[in-house]
């Protein structure tokens, strides 16, 4: 072999090799695409069908399986004020196919309420989007003789004890609600929990109990079909032409049901960028938006960040809430 076909050998190697690892770096490189969803995704939903969450993951489950190639399957897991379905998402492979789509606010009282949870909120779940936000509807069955705000505080406050107040869960969002509204008005009435939204909605409009403090999503349409009698709402607008709580002179405005999307912790940043990414683009799609306006919710995407951020806040406050009232969850 001669030196010159020795050095064309060489530098046809060399260049063969600088193709092969600039090809490499190239695809590296790429956006997170079909590589991250190899397999039908799940989403978690950890409470009974027909709730908030419910009908988010439902609405949200066949774009995000458009945007991605794989089917979306929505999984109804209830139990433990969502403890239960949140565990089974905190334990799956950290892939980014199994989603957890719930009431947020119940993740921020978990650790406050529950001394044996076997999983933690903050370091086994990575927050991917908040969804949205929906005001509390403040409802009673047609045998409570009320027609205003006004008159279920003085009937509240005329018969101690005897409302039943309908929540979603010990220590879930709305719970914490009522007895932080109960306590700031002065008056006692008794949190019966069920299993999700949609269940204590049901339960209110059967008579089984008497008033719900409920996402505006699972609540409004009883209020619109006349099966509850709706006397406010939280937030910033008037829905239904009932008043704000502000208006009403309630506490709580602030309240509400914040919805969010989380994943299992350690799951590779670029597919919970993709994530975050296409739930962003879904709820700017103008049907979705709608749908959820319908129901009085407001989308609410945001970066990762923003919402971990949003999770120690409620964490914090509404621990103190709870640790204040004495509440005690039951797993």
């Amino acid at each position: 072999m001669t030196k010159a076909t020795f050095r064309l050998d060489s530098f046809s190697r060399r260049r063969a090799l600088s193709l092969g690892l600039l090809a490499l770096a190239g695809f590296a490189a790429q956006p997170a695409a079909a590589q991250n969803f190899e397999r039908p995704v799940r989403i978690v939903v950890p409470f009974a069908p027909g709730g908030t969450s419910d009908i988010l993951a439902r609405l949200i489950g066949p774009k995000l399986s458009a945007a991605i190639g794989q089917p979306v399957v929505v999984e109804n897991k209830p139990g433990a004020a969502g403890n239960l379905g949140a565990d089974a998402v905190a334990k799956a492979p950290a892939d980014g196919h199994t989603l957890l789509l719930m009431d947020v606010g119940s993740l921020a009282t978990a650790p406050s309420l529950f001394s044996d949870l076997t999983y933690d909120p903050v370091k086994d779940l990575a927050p991917v989007s908040m969804v949205m936000f929906g005001p509390y509807v403040l409802a009673v069955h047609e045998s409570v003789p009320v027609k205003t705000p006004q008159e279920l505080v003085a009937y509240a406050k005329a018969n101690p004890g005897k409302l039943a107040v309908a929540n979603a869960g010990v220590g879930a969002a709305n719970h914490i609600t009522a007895v932080s509204i109960a306590k700031e008005l002065g008056i006692q009435w008794k949190n019966v929990p069920y299993r999700g939204g949609a269940a204590a909605s049901r339960a209110v409009v059967s008579g089984e109990s008497n008033v719900i403090i409920n996402g505006s999503t699972a609540t409004l349409p009883f209020v619109s079909n006349k099966q509850l009698v709706g006397l406010a709402v939280t937030g910033e607008e008037r829905i239904a032409g009932m008043p704000t709580f502000k208006e009403a002179g309630l506490p709580g405005n602030d309240a509400g049901t914040w919805q969010g999307l989380l994943t299992t912790a350690n799951t590779p940043p670029a597919v919970v960028a993709r994530l975050n990414t296409e739930i962003g683009k879904i709820l700017q799609d103008p049907e979705i938006k709608a749908k959820i306006a319908e129901q009085g919710g407001v989308v609410k995407p945001g970066s990762p960040a923003e919402f971990s951020a949003w999770l120690k806040s409620a964490t914090d406050r509404w621990g103190g809430i709870i640790k204040e009232a004495g509440i005690k969850g039951a797993n």
